[in-house]
């Protein structure tokens, strides 16, 4: 591959990206307005890791530019001619998007279809990768019958034995605005592969993480639950006794089926992105993890009120993205990325 468009190149999941297919002679272009500054204030700020990019790679070129500004966004696409776009720039918080309802859509939602757009109108071949999320099925999966253990939340139904799987249902059920947003998004991308006959698909990620990740409390749980412990900063939990699931895949592991999809291509697929149930851990275990890698002990809070639309328990299915792409799996453990993020965050609080 020749030229690729990531857009929110200086995230987490982006900037995996730009140095995934940089290092590999790609030319990328990275779109990114730093706008995680703007919902997140300083904390959530991303300029350290796109000066990182631009000294590090000289095939990457940042771009600033606001994917919510259409003609922008149209006119560069037409410019680049890339073989594919990923999209991973998002308003990612649930609460936030409460209180920023149309950012959140505006980003979102409209962002994705002026993309989808410029894509088709400059080339329907170009293969369009989303970055979309797992709470598209709102908090469905809190209908699933669950059993308590000492430090989680488990599935007590057969059927969900490897996890939740692509046909779980998206209605009837509280998604947050953030969620909705998302399924806007989602639905529109699969859209136009279907209607178009465009190669899109739509990965439908659970907690994404790893050592470039700006976690703040309204979005990043593993990365700000480590850098709570390494500052002996209070951490708060938000309900359900601290025993929430979730499966937490390394951007690596994201990067890797990214570009698996890429050189083999289909139409308008949707695969759930996680780490799986070797991956799962809930907060109370994440604790006792990260205690045993740094030697602190966890200082947090509880608080009885869950956040709106939020998920007890969810795993991946990783089923149906194994099957499609059977070079790919699962590469970093839990351990793994315990420490390469705690080792990242020793690092830039020792440079402050």
């Amino acid at each position: 591959m020749k030229n690729l468009v990531v857009t929110g190149s200086s995230g987490l999941i982006g900037s995996e990206i730009v140095s995934f297919f940089a290092s590999q002679g790609t030319r990328v272009n990275g779109i990114d307005n730093n706008m995680r500054a703007d919902f997140f204030g300083e904390k959530g700020d991303t300029r350290w890791n796109q000066k990182r990019l631009e000294e590090t790679y000289d095939n990457f070129s940042h771009n600033e530019i606001d994917i919510r500004n259409r003609s922008a966004i149209s006119d560069f696409i037409k410019v680049v001619k890339p073989t594919a776009i990923i999209h991973t720039a998002a308003q990612p918080s649930h609460d936030l998007a409460a209180s920023r309802p149309f950012d959140d859509f505006d980003v979102n939602a409209v962002g994705t279809l002026n993309l989808l757009e410029a894509a088709k109108q400059t080339n329907p071949e170009i293969i369009f990768v989303y970055m979309s999320t797992n709470k598209v099925y709102g908090d469905g999966p809190n209908e699933i019958k669950l059993k308590e253990l000492e430090k989680r939340w488990e599935y007590d139904d057969i059927n969900y034995k490897n996890g939740i799987d692509e046909n779980f249902k998206i209605d009837r059920c509280k998604h947050s605005i953030f969620g909705a947003s998302k399924v806007a998004a989602d639905i529109m991308v699969q859209e136009y592969g279907r209607y178009f006959n465009m190669a899109t698909c739509c990965l439908r990620g659970g907690c994404l993480t790893g050592p470039n990740h700006s976690g703040v409390e309204l979005h990043g749980f593993l990365s700000y639950l480590i850098k709570c412990n390494i500052e002996e900063k209070k951490y708060n939990i938000y309900g359900y006794k601290g025993k929430q699931v979730r499966d937490n895949i390394h951007a690596y592991d994201v990067v890797t089926f990214i570009s698996e999809f890429i050189k083999k291509p289909r139409i308008a697929e949707v695969y759930n992105l996680g780490g799986g149930r070797e991956n799962s851990i809930s907060i109370l275990e994440a604790f006792d993890l990260v205690e045993d890698i740094t030697s602190k002990k966890m200082i947090y809070e509880y608080k009885e009120n869950n956040r709106e639309g939020d998920h007890i328990c969810y795993i991946s299915d990783l089923t149906k993205m194994k099957s499609h792409y059977h070079n790919w799996d699962i590469s970093k453990n839990m351990e793994t990325i315990f420490k390469e993020i705690a080792e990242s965050w020793k690092r830039k609080l020792n440079k402050k």
